[in-house]
């Protein structure tokens, strides 16, 4: 696919044929990368008059095209306003309830936006460097936030929006999948690979792992320096999770085989076979839009951050079930999406690729990534989660696996784990940090 764009004039005729009055022509713009017909009428003089003021129109015609595809091409894009308008009430009032709540509602069609432009990009690059696209930006709204309250000293908060996110994939989003997939596929049972999903499980047990031994042994008050070992075990930890995850993508990508159809038990496909798809903007466009977005939600996160502890105030509810429950739905919201999508289209693999995946992501990617940038800069982010917060996430673990271990899914099994997601979510609600956090918190102040 190449980037030379070419013009062709269509339909000038003859004076003889159109009439030397009327001297009009259609001209198309072809760009190489993808089919976007810009279709204008122009007078032959306007033509002779030079090609710069075409080239430009033309230039004008792609970017107004660009920006009604990127942004008026999904309902969701609604809630974009509400990120300019948490800027604004943050400047003119100190009403920090409301620019949580502003800066939230902005993020979420952002990282949904943040997700569309990761997919058109890896139209253009194939499977191998669009897996990686996906791992980098599949999670980057979870990751800029976690980077900006680390940069604050808010460790707690990285640690707890973090686990959110873990919680609200496998609970939330997935039971939200399993459960509306069911209803909408009743009349038949929905069956996935679980080699796949046992190996995302794996990965998930070996993440509980990493996060339940910092926790044990600051409990048992059993490290043998006292208040370096468990930062020391957590970076090599770290480490080794992220080794292990390149090594996880390194093998998923070099392995692909044919696209994995479920089969019933006579041999036919249970699913609607996969339809071909286009890219809707080329490659420089959607490279573009990588950018750009990544900046929009890096600027509308500090804003995010810094109103949490205001807004918990304001609100009377704990910073911990605002960094555990609703700092996830924003970041989550494109997974969401598409998983419920394409688990009503019965292709049940691809939703808990989206799900599992990008559970695993956080938990074995973006997570110990914090912790290595965290050791860079200075900050003593750590796997230590605390009791409470790890042995949630050993229960959500454990539950999913039973769930998952048939092959098989149906209504029911989504309803448990959003009934799950309640108890976790009721949970975190009547649970703050003891004294001891709050104080360790507060040697590093914004």
């Amino acid at each position: 696919m190449g980037n030379s764009n070419s013009l062709r004039i269509v339909g000038l005729n003859s004076p003889i044929e159109k009439g030397a009055s009327e001297g009009k022509s259609m001209i198309e713009l072809h760009d190489d990368s993808r089919s976007v017909p810009v279709s204008t009428t122009r007078n032959l003089a306007t033509l002779k008059g030079g090609s710069e003021s075409f080239g430009t129109n033309c230039v004008w015609r792609i970017v107004l095209a660009s920006i009604k595809t990127a942004f008026f091409s999904d309902k969701i894009n609604l809630l974009l306003p509400c990120g300019p308008l948490a800027m604004l009430v943050d400047q003119l009032s100190s009403r920090q309830g409301w620019v949580f709540l502003l800066s939230l509602l902005g993020i979420i069609p952002l990282a949904e936006r943040l997700g569309w432009a990761t997919e058109q990009m890896a139209f253009y690059t194939g499977p191998t460097v669009g897996g990686l696209l996906n791992a980098t930006f599949g999670n980057a709204t979870e990751l800029i936030i976690s980077m900006h309250a680390m940069k604050g000293g808010m460790i707690r908060l990285v640690q707890q929006s973090l686990l959110g996110s873990i919680l609200s994939n496998m609970l939330l989003v997935l039971g939200c999948a399993l459960f509306i997939g069911g209803v909408a596929n009743r009349n038949r049972e929905q069956i996935f690979n679980r080699s796949s999903v046992g190996m995302n499980v794996g990965l998930l047990l070996m993440a509980v792992m990493g996060l339940l031994f910092p926790a044990v042994l600051h409990v048992t008050q059993t490290e043998l320096h006292i208040g370096t070992s468990e930062l020391a075990l957590s970076r090599f930890t770290s480490c080794l999770m992220l080794l292990a995850y390149g090594i996880y993508i390194f093998f998923q990508l070099t392995n692909q085989k044919q696209e994995y159809v479920p089969t019933k038990e006579d041999g036919s496909p249970s699913g609607s076979p996969v339809e071909e798809e286009l890219a809707d903007v080329s490659k420089w466009e959607s490279l573009i839009w990588l950018g750009l977005l990544t900046l929009f939600i890096s600027i509308l996160s500090e804003y995010l951050v810094n109103a949490i502890e205001g807004a918990a105030s304001a609100m009377d509810v704990p910073v911990a079930f605002i960094s555990v429950i609703l700092l996830p739905i924003v970041g989550n919201a494109a997974e969401h999406a598409s998983a419920i999508m394409f688990a009503v289209k019965d292709k049940l693999d691809i939703s808990l690729g989206v799900a599992v995946g990008s559970s695993t992501q956080i938990s074995m990617f973006v997570t110990p990534l914090c912790v290595v940038v965290g050791w860079i800069i200075g900050r003593p982010m750590d796997l230590d989660f605390q009791l409470f917060e790890t042995a949630t996430l050993f229960m959500t673990v454990l539950v999913v696996a039973f769930i998952l271990q048939e092959g098989t899914s149906n209504y029911f099994k989504g309803l448990m784990l959003l009934f799950c997601y309640m108890i976790v979510a009721a949970s975190f609600f009547v649970h703050i940090d003891p004294e001891y956090i709050r104080e360790l918190s507060g040697r590093f102040p914004r």
